[in-house]
C-alpha cells in the first residue's frame, strides 16, 4: 500500500503536466491573435523608434514540419504568421511618402526551435502589394536606419522570398534622383515561367526625365547554393543610359552576381553620381561587358569584364576592377584602344575646342586668342579614388597631322596624386618617352614633366608638306618642366625647366631654305621646275625656361649652303614669340634680298617676315646706285658673297647632347 502512493502521485503530476499542455496547445491554436496586435504594435515601435502597426486581420496557424529534416525535427510543428495591412511610418522630414513600407499582405513561416538560441529563422517570406517609399539625403542620412538600440542579440535568417505586385519610390538627394517603379505580375507569355516580375520605371535625374523597364524573378531561394534569381532592366538617366540582364547567382556566396552591363551617355564623368567612380570627361562612350559582383565578408567587389566599347571616334576594350577599401576604393585593370582619335582626349586634358564642347552643351570657355587650354582641372574630387590602371594603344591619330603609335600608359591615382609613369608612344618613326606627375593636394596642381625624344624622321613630322617628303635626317630632343595652376595654360605659364634639340646630318628640302632666305631667283626657278634636297650638316638648340619664359640660348642650322642663326624668345604665359632668325649664305646669290627674319605675334596669329630695316637699307642702295652711277649697279647690294665662318658640327652635337643629358638627369626647377 505503501509503494503504490508513490506512483499514483507521479502519474497524478504527469497527468497533471499532460492537461497543462494540452490546454497551452489549444490556447495557441484558439487564441484569436488579433487581441494581441496593439501590444505587438507599441512593442516593435517602440524598437525602432519609429510607428509600426498591423491594421488588418492577424492569424497564426500551425503546420507539419519539414520532412526532408533528419531525426525528430520534423514532426516539431511550425507557426506561419499571415498579417493583413502592415505599415512602418517614414521619419517627418521626408518627401517621398508617409510610410516607409506598407504591404497588404505578410505571410511569414517559422521555425520554432532557432528561437531558443534567438535565432529567427525565417523559411518563408511572401509579400504581396508592397509598397516602398524610401529616401537619402545629401548629408547620407536616409529613412531605413531605424532607432539605435546597440547591437542585436537575435540573427534573422530568410531562406526564401517571394514577391508580388507594388510600388516603389527613391529619392536620393545627394544625385538629385527621384525614381518609381511600378511592379506587376507576369502571367503569361515565354517570360512568365523565367521572370514573373514586370518593372516599369520613371522619375527624374537632375532634372531630367528617367524611363525605362525590366524585368525580374518572383521567387528568391537564399539559401540554394544553384539558385539563378533572373535580371533584365534598361534605364535613361539624364544623358547616361544604363541595360543590366543575367541572375543573381547564390547571393551568399563570394560569386554572388553575374550580370551583362551595358553602358552609354554624353561623358563618363557623368557616371560619378551613380556610382562613385571618378571618370575623366570624355565624348559621347557606349560599353558593354560583363559585370561581376564577389562578396568578401561585407564588402562586395566590382569588376567590369572584357568590355568593349567606343568613347567618340576610338574604340576602347578591357578589364576593370573597382574594390571600395579604405581610406579610399581602388580601381586597377587593362585597357585597350586599336585606334584611338586625339580629339577625343581632348576633354580629358581640358583642351577641347568651343565647338566641341558645344555638341556636348559644355561652357564654352576658351578664349579666341588662347592656343593652350585654360580648362580647369577639378581636383576637388581625386580624392574619390586610387586608380592602378594600365593603358595600351595600336594608333593615336592627330586631326591634322601625324599619328601616334604604339602607347603605353601606366596611369596612377594615389592620394589626389596623378602619375602617368611610363607615358610612351611612337612618333614619326622614332620614340618618346615621358613621365608627368600631378599633385593635386595643394590648392594649385604641382605639375612636373619630363620627356625624350628619339630618332624621329624629318620627312614624317611633315606629312602634309610634300617638298619635306624627300628630307632624310633624325631629330632627337629632350625637356624637362614644372610649373603650378590647375590647366595646361596656368601649368605653361608658370613654368621652368630646359628644352633641347639636335639633329643630325641629313637633307632638308632647299625650297624651305631658300624660301626663309627670300633668295628670289632660286625661289623662283624652284618653283617652276621643282625642288631639290640640300645636305644638312646639323642643328642643335636648347632653350631655358624661367616663369613661364623660353630663352634661346643656342639654336644653330647648318646645310652645305646656308647658316641659319635664331635668337629670342617665347612667351608662354602671354603666348607670344619674339624671335630673330639670320640666314647667311655659304655661296654667291645674285638677286638675293637675304636679311633677318622675325617671328613674332601670337600662338593664334603668329607672323613672319624679313625685318624692315635691313631690308630698306639693301633696297635704298639699289636704287641709289642705280641713280646715281648707273642702272647695272642696283645688282651689287642684291649679291651674297657667302662669307660665313664655319660651323664645327661635330663639336656643337657633343655639346648640345651635354646640355640635353645634363638637362635630363638634374631635378626640375620648381616655380
Amino acid at each position: 500500500m505503501k509503494k503504490t502512493r508513490p506512483l499514483k502521485i507521479i502519474a497524478g503530476l504527469f497527468a497533471t503536466l499532460l492537461l497543462v499542455l494540452i490546454a497551452i496547445v489549444i490556447f495557441v491554436l484558439t487564441f484569436d491573435w488579433n487581441r494581441a496586435r496593439p501590444w505587438i504594435n507599441q512593442r516593435v515601435s517602440d524598437t525602432i523608434g519609429r510607428e509600426f502597426a498591423i491594421n488588418g486581420d492577424l492569424r497564426v496557424r500551425w503546420e507539419q514540419g519539414d520532412a526532408a529534416e533528419p531525426g525528430w525535427r520534423r514532426y516539431v510543428p511550425r507557426p506561419r504568421i499571415s498579417a493583413n495591412d502592415v505599415y512602418i511610418a517614414n521619419p517627418t522630414w521626408t518627401t517621398a511618402g508617409p510610410k516607409l513600407a506598407s504591404a497588404g499582405n505578410i505571410t511569414v513561416a517559422l521555425h520554432p526551435l532557432p528561437l531558443l538560441h534567438k535565432e529567427v529563422a525565417i523559411t518563408d517570406l511572401a509579400v504581396e502589394k508592397i509598397v516602398l517609399a524610401a529616401q537619402r539625403r545629401a548629408d547620407g542620412s536616409n529613412t531605413w536606419t531605424f532607432k539605435d538600440n546597440g547591437p542585436s542579440e537575435w540573427d534573422v535568417d530568410i531562406q526564401r522570398l517571394t514577391l508580388g505586385e507594388g510600388d516603389l519610390r527613391y529619392i536620393d538627394d545627394g544625385i538629385k534622383l527621384d525614381l518609381r517603379a511600378k511592379a506587376t505580375g507576369i502571367n503569361e507569355g515565354p517570360d512568365a515561367q523565367k521572370y514573373g516580375i514586370k518593372l516599369e520605371l520613371s522619375g527624374s535625374y537632375r532634372n531630367a526625365p528617367v524611363t525605362g523597364g525590366g524585368k525580374v524573378g518572383k521567387v528568391l531561394a537564399l539559401t540554394d547554393e544553384h539558385t539563378n534569381f533572373p535580371i533584365q532592366a534598361n534605364a535613361n538617366l539624364a544623358k547616361n543610359k544604363i541595360a543590366v540582364e543575367g541572375v543573381l547567382t547564390d547571393p551568399r556566396s563570394p560569386a554572388g552576381l553575374d550580370l551583362k552591363l551595358s553602358l552609354g551617355g554624353a561623358s563618363m564623368a557623368d557616371l560619378y553620381p551613380l556610382t562613385g567612380v571618378l571618370l575623366p570627361e570624355t565624348p559621347p562612350y557606349a560599353t558593354t561587358g560583363r559585370l561581376i559582383g564577389k562578396k568578401s565578408d561585407a564588402i562586395w567587389n566590382w569588376t567590369y569584364k572584357n568590355f568593349t566599347g567606343t568613347v567618340g571616334g576610338s574604340d576602347l576594350e578591357g578589364t576593370l576592377t573597382y574594390s571600395p577599401r579604405k581610406p579610399r576604393p581602388l580601381l586597377t585593370g587593362a585597357v585597350t584602344s586599336r585606334q584611338l582619335r586625339l580629339e577625343d582626349l581632348g576633354p580629358t586634358i581640358g583642351a577641347e575646342s568651343n565647338t566641341s564642347k558645344a555638341k556636348r552643351n559644355k561652357p564654352q570657355n576658351q578664349p579666341e586668342d588662347k592656343a593652350l587650354p585654360v580648362e580647369q582641372f577639378n581636383t576637388a574630387k581625386w580624392d574619390a579614388l586610387d586608380a592602378d590602371v594600365k593603358f595600351t594603344g595600336k594608333k593615336l591619330i592627330r586631326t591634322h597631322d601625324i599619328p601616334l603609335n604604339d602607347i603605353q600608359a601606366n596611369i596612377k591615382m594615389n592620394n589626389k596624386v596623378l602619375t602617368l609613369t611610363p607615358l610612351n608612344f611612337g612618333m614619326a618613326g622614332g620614340d618618346i618617352t615621358s613621365n608627368v606627375k600631378l599633385d593635386g593636394r595643394q590648392k594649385q596642381i604641382d605639375a612636373e614633366v619630363r620627356m625624350t625624344a628619339r630618332h624621329l624622321k624629318i620627312n614624317q613630322l611633315f606629312p602634309k608638306l610634300e617638298s619635306m617628303q624627300a628630307s632624310v635626317g633624325e631629330v632627337s630632343a629632350d625637356a624637362a618642366l614644372a610649373g603650378k595652376g590647375n590647366s595646361v595654360s596656368s601649368m605653361l605659364a608658370t613654368s621652368s625647366g630646359e628644352l633641347g634639340a639636335t639633329v643630325s646630318e641629313g637633307s632638308v628640302s632647299k625650297f624651305i631654305l631658300e624660301a626663309a632666305g627670300l633668295n628670289i631667283a632660286n625661289l623662283v626657278f624652284v618653283k617652276l621646275f621643282g625642288d631639290k634636297q640640300i645636305q644638312l650638316n646639323c642643328l642643335a638648340g636648347d632653350f631655358v625656361v624661367e616663369h613661364g619664359k623660353a630663352t634661346a640660348r643656342r639654336f644653330v642650322v647648318d646645310t652645305e649652303e646656308a647658316v641659319i642663326n635664331v635668337n629670342g624668345n617665347v612667351d608662354l604665359s602671354k603666348e607670344t614669340l619674339d624671335l630673330d632668325v639670320r640666314p647667311q649664305t655659304k655661296g654667291v646669290r645674285i638677286v638675293s634680298l637675304r636679311t633677318p627674319l622675325y617671328a613674332k605675334g601670337t600662338f593664334t596669329e603668329p607672323k613672319v617676315g624679313p625685318q624692315a630695316g635691313p631690308l630698306a637699307l639693301k633696297a635704298g642702295a639699289a636704287v641709289a646706285l642705280a641713280t646715281a652711277i648707273n642702272p647695272l649697279a642696283a645688282v651689287i647690294p642684291l649679291i651674297n658673297t657667302g662669307k660665313v665662318d664655319p660651323v664645327d658640327c661635330r663639336a656643337l652635337l657633343a655639346e648640345a647632347n651635354k646640355t640635353r643629358f645634363e638637362a635630363k638627369s638634374k631635378p626640375v626647377k620648381k616655380p
